[in-house]
């Protein structure tokens, strides 16, 4: 029994040494100290010097393609994705100093390698039933719908103009598009619910005159393809 109290007693005296007591404080200073002048810890809500700087160094160059014939702007797109400058927006219509005109803006962040690995098709046409085969003819090969507008061209009057693009390097990924295109909006109501249903997508819209529908609202859905 007095063995065992004797025990307790050098026990007590061990943890309550002067020097452990010492040793803790030091290291809850040092535990201190790191919390203090340690770097955020990744995942935070804060960001590094280094980060931030990154950040505000980031650059972006653009270039802006104008032209009355599509099938110009199809060759200054590639020719403009060969340098490393991606499609950003389309838009057709009068220019102050170029009449009628398709104009396209692309960028290229300046921090990234330039190296042109997409390629663009521009499809145009004032029949909606070829914009459809078109459309699934270059799907077909890899190309995904980006953007439509609408403008008269020098010779092919107003036409409906689609821009598509894809990564040479890139695994194709299959779609199947569908053209909706009519002059009453009760039936395009109609027909994109029905599409709804077969799992079809909005992907863009435009109002045109075309040459056979006359004043058209013209609808772009895709969904995966099978393949």
């Amino acid at each position: 029994m007095l063995a065992r109290f004797g025990l307790f007693i050098i026990g007590i005296g061990v943890f309550t040494s002067p020097n452990l007591n010492s040793l803790g404080h030091e290291r809850l200073k040092l535990l201190s100290l790191t919390k203090a002048g340690s770097p955020p810890i990744r995942g935070s809500g804060f960001l590094s010097q280094s980060s931030s700087k990154n950040n505000r160094d980031q650059r972006y160059k653009y270039r802006v393609l104008a032209t009355k014939k599509t099938s110009t702007m199809e060759k200054e797109l590639n020719e403009a994705a060969e340098e490393g400058f991606k499609f950003e927006g389309v838009m057709g219509g009068e220019t102050a100093f170029g009449g009628s005109e398709v104009v396209v803006v692309m960028s290229r962040d300046t921090s990234l390698e330039r190296k042109g690995t997409y390629e663009y098709k521009l499809l145009a046409t004032n029949r909606t039933s070829t914009v459809q085969k078109e459309l699934q003819q270059a799907a077909d090969f890899g190309f995904e719908y980006l953007g439509q507008t609408v403008f008269e061209t020098t010779f092919g009057g107003k036409e409906v103009v689609v821009i598509m693009e894809r990564d040479r390097e890139a695994e194709i990924v299959h779609y199947e598009y569908k053209l909706l295109a009519t002059s009453k909006t009760s039936t395009m109501q109609k027909e994109l619910s029905q599409a709804g249903e077969d799992g079809y997508s909005f992907v863009g819209m435009t109002v045109a005159q075309t040459a056979f529908g006359g004043q058209e609202l013209v609808v772009i859905l895709r969904k995966p393809g099978s393949r």
